[in-house]
């Protein structure tokens, strides 16, 4: 990607993490970024394709992110996968603050109601995030790490919702989670490890 293409992105994700759609203006992005409107319009026909672009920017960011984590750790045991993934997503979220708090904005799902192309993408970033829970879980009830009552994939999404809902609160300056890292283990360590026995 051109690198004009790419700053433009990059600012207009961070306009729009904090503005919202609406309140983000092409004119502001245009003098943000040392840019004619006219640039940002070769680049993208209107606000809606920016809009998009960088939703999918996200999608393929989170993935590489994962996949490069993912391919560089090792777990000895599914309970320590999950653990990884979660202390992960969280170094994720605060790395790259924009793009968590854009997807925390209620917007982008009302643009998705409209719009399949944005719809696909925030299914999939979800979906990439969930199957990389899952597959923690999975493994974990193979090698005996992880007993837990409930299906693999109600599973995740619990262990999913907690994780995002501290990212939450961490991103909208409500609380400092990292003084609940430890408690959040031990939280998923429970749901994970509860036996029908």
């Amino acid at each position: 990607m051109a690198k004009k293409k790419q700053a433009i992105l990059n600012a207009a994700t961070i306009l729009f993490a904090q503005k919202g759609y609406t309140k983000t203006s092409v004119a502001e992005l245009a003098r943000i970024t040392n840019s004619a409107e006219g640039t940002l319009f070769y680049h993208f026909k209107t606000k809606s394709d920016l809009f998009i672009a960088i939703i999918e920017n996200i999608r393929v960011g989170i993935t590489h992110e994962f996949d490069q984590y993912m391919g560089m750790v090792r777990f000895d045991c599914g309970l320590e996968m999950m653990e990884k993934v979660i202390a992960f997503l969280l170094y994720l979220a605060d790395d790259h603050e924009e793009w968590f708090l854009l997807l925390q904005r209620h917007y982008p799902y009302e643009i998705a109601y409209e719009n399949e192309v944005c719809r696909d993408h925030l299914a999939t970033i979800y979906s990439t995030l969930l199957n990389f829970f899952e597959s923690a879980i999975i493994r974990g009830q193979k090698d005996g790490s992880i007993a837990t009552e409930l299906p693999t994939h109600k599973t995740a999404l619990l262990i999913f919702s907690m994780v995002n809902g501290l990212i939450w609160l961490n991103l909208n300056g409500l609380y400092d989670t990292s003084t609940l890292y430890e408690e959040l283990l031990v939280s998923c360590r429970r749901v994970l490890t509860t036996s029908n026995t």
